[in-house]
Parts: structure tokens; sequence; C-alpha cells
């Protein structure tokens, strides 16, 4: 199939320690460029195959593809690795998602921030509860590491792949949680 000359949607599927991991891609002016990605989280588990993710829609690959698939699946697994935004469609996202899912994308391994604090790094205040639905809606979770973003009392708040993955994450990532799965002692990340 040649692929440089296609308008179609492909899928590529990947089992990661943090369970099968999706994209949805389509090749454009000679490269890749990714419009979803999606992880198995608690409503879609169970499932009989990470086909379940994406079904319908061909699978088909290319270097580059493999190359983010590799580096999601190394995340996956706690190893540090960072991402190029440029092969997401973020563009696609509207304008207020796009400023939150960028701020957010800044937020170093090992640390996290809040809901709050990204809205004021915006500039918006009382924002808090739009950048969480922003982040609910993260097409890109991973890539972009939605979570790293808590609650400001330092409870988990929500993440599409389910509170577990995102506490598997961040433990991952070095940050440590007490008995009532709050972060403890937050240097939350400012900007």
């Amino acid at each position: 199939m040649n692929l440089s000359l296609s308008n179609e949607a492909f899928s590529c599927i990947r089992n990661t320690a943090v369970g099968p991991v999706a994209l949805k891609w389509f090749q454009s002016d000679q490269r890749p460029v990714i419009t979803r990605i999606m992880l198995s989280g608690p409503s879609k588990e169970g499932g009989p195959t990470s086909d379940a993710l994406m079904p319908n829609i061909p699978r088909a690959s290319c270097g580059e593809i493999e190359m983010i698939m590799d580096q999601i699946e190394a995340f996956a697994a706690g190893e540090p690795v960072k991402f190029n935004l440029n092969i997401l469609q973020l563009t696609a996202c509207p304008l207020f998602q796009f400023n939150v899912l960028l701020a957010d994308a800044s937020i170093p391994r090992g640390r996290v921030s809040t809901y709050g604090q990204i809205s004021a790094s915006l500039g918006i205040t009382n924002g808090a509860r739009a950048v969480g639905t922003a982040l609910a809606t993260n097409p890109f979770p991973l890539v972009i590491p939605c979570h790293r973003a808590v609650r400001s009392d330092g409870s988990l708040g929500g993440f599409q792949g389910g509170l577990p993955m995102k506490k598997k994450l961040l433990e991952m990532e070095g940050i440590q949680f007490d008995f009532r799965n709050r972060v403890v002692n937050p240097d939350f990340y400012g900007w």
C-alpha cells in the first residue's frame, strides 16, 4: 500500500506496560500526523484484544509511527522520554484546549502541577474546572502528559486511562502518595 498518497486514517496498536495503546494517524505531505491516541482505560479493559480500541480502522505503520510507538512503550515502562509534539495534529483542538495542552506538555517529568496553576499560567482566574475538562478530553494522552495535572489538594483528579494508571505513571516518575492517594509534599510546578 502506498501510504504517501493516502488520505485514509490508519491505526497502530501496541501493548505496553500500562495496557494497549492505539494511535490513529494519516499521511500528510510525506509525513505522518497523529490525530488521536487511545488508552485502554477501565471501561475498555477486558476486551478480547487491543483491536477494540480502534475497530474498523485499517492497521498500518511507517518508520516515524514505529519510532513514536517505541517511545510510548518506553514511557509506559517508566523510562524518561521527550516527545516531539510536531507529529500531533494539535491544531484540530479548540484554542483553549490547545493552550492547555501546550502548558501541560511543559510540566517536567517527576513534577506535578494543578489544574488551577495551569489555568493561572494562561491568565485565566477560576479556570481550574475548564482546564480539567480540556485535559479529560486530551486527544494525545502520554505524549501530552495530562497525568501530571492534579487537584490543588494533591489528589489525583481524573484520567482517561483510570486513576490506577495515572497513579502508576506518576509513581514511575518518582511522585509519592500518602494513604489517601494524595501527592506527598507536592512541589507544584508553576510557570
